[in-house]
């Protein structure tokens, strides 16, 4: 099964360590595709080697999170990247961009400047987007009406019945990751569960947003526990719940999610050779065991 993790931040310092064989380990279990989203502008050579390293593919832009130190200068070094690699097949969006709602002390005027921006930039460079969406889904579909481009993924969607069904109304796919598994992530669930299947993908946001079974307490962790990583290795888990929750197999998952991913972001669904999916399967078995 070719799965893809349609949100990996390869390039994160948490990987430095061992970050090929983290991306090694995910390609046993037949993650053959990682969408790597630069986060600001230092890491634009980073992600684009990264993906080129390892057969992935990239996308380019700023993070809510790094609007604070960002400047008009990144979004020319974001323009001028776009125009200089808009022949690269392996370059596939404009992201991470967004709003976040979330962290306290963001200037929300601040951040809608450079989304607003990037939006306008994906426009000119007709590329879809990959959007960062915490406690901002309606500010985000506000200026996506003014400025359209098209579609992409709204990044770890946790909004409302009415706002997935307007992302979905203006192209886009919604990530599922390891918020899903937590069982008292209801709405989350019941989201996944009714959504059209092909508005759905797969992500981790590695190495954030661990699934259940890696997540520690914030207790554990006052008492040095350490986080549990997440990593892109845990799609065909994280795959596994989503199966449970509509009641599908495990393939039917891969084979739509995979295909949704290639639609929204102009890929071509990856292929295993016979060797490569035999092994594959009987990892991703030994995994969900």
């Amino acid at each position: 099964m070719p799965w893809i993790d349609s949100h990996c931040h390869l390039d994160a310092a948490e990987f430095a360590p061992d970050r090929d064989a983290v991306r090694q380990s995910a390609r046993a279990v037949g993650v053959q595709t990682c969408v790597i989203p630069a986060v600001h502008a230092a890491h634009f050579d980073e992600v684009r080697q990264l993906a080129h390293q390892h057969s992935d593919v990239y996308a380019l832009g700023i993070h809510p999170l790094f609007t604070p130190q960002a400047s008009e200068a990144d979004l020319q070094t974001l323009d001028q990247a776009l125009k200089h690699h808009r022949g690269d097949p392996r370059l596939v969006a404009v992201g991470e961009i967004g709003l976040d709602g979330f962290v306290p002390g963001l200037d929300m005027v601040r951040q809608q400047l450079f989304y607003k921006a990037q939006l306008k930039l994906a426009q000119q460079h007709a590329l879809p987007v990959i959007l960062h969406v915490r406690r901002s889904a309606d500010l985000l579909l506000k200026a996506l009406r003014q400025t359209p481009v098209k579609g992409g993924i709204a990044h770890a969607f946790n909004g409302s019945l009415q706002q997935a069904e307007q992302f979905i109304a203006m192209g886009f796919k919604l990530g599922f990751g390891g918020a899903l598994t937590f069982e008292r992530a209801k709405q989350l669930r019941l989201l996944a569960t009714h959504l059209p299947l092909d508005a759905l993908v797969l992500e981790t946001d590695a190495p954030d947003i661990p699934p259940h079974w890696l997540y520690v307490t914030a207790e554990a962790r006052a008492q040095g526990v350490p986080q549990g990583r997440n990593a892109p290795d845990q799609i065909p888990r994280i795959a596994q719940v989503l199966a449970d929750l509509r009641g599908l197999s495990l393939d039917a998952i891969g084979v739509a999610t995979s295909a949704n991913v290639c639609s929204v972001l102009g890929m071509k669904l990856p292929e295993l050779d016979r060797r490569a999916g035999l092994n594959a399967q009987a990892n991703v078995a030994a995994v969900l065991r």
